[in-house]
């Protein structure tokens, strides 16, 4: 980062920089589902990422597909500390 900008931290996000996380596509045999939750999950906070929870069943994804051993999405986010607000949305959307 340059020295003259600065770090923005928590500023609001529109719909359609929340909407790019459906565009993330995983590097090997990874589940699609599963990357684009990851990655939504480590870059959103938690009032984006329940939009874009609706966002992402919109387009027909499905919240609760299995990672190759067999894993949620949800069943991972369970096992973080910090990750209860999460599991709550991924709850109150569906997962399972």
């Amino acid at each position: 980062m340059r020295k003259d900008k600065q770090k923005v931290i928590g500023e609001p996000m529109s719909d359609e920089q929340v909407a790019a996380f459906l565009n993330a596509r995983p590097y090997a045999d990874e589940s699609v589902e599963q990357h684009i939750l990851t990655r939504a999950y480590r870059g959103l906070r938690i009032e984006d990422f329940e939009r874009f929870l609706v966002m992402f069943k919109a387009e027909g994804y499905d919240l609760n597909a299995t990672d190759r051993e067999g894993k949620t999405f949800l069943d991972t986010v369970r096992q973080h500390s910090r990750g209860e607000e999460y599991v709550a949305a991924l709850e109150a959307a569906g997962a399972r």
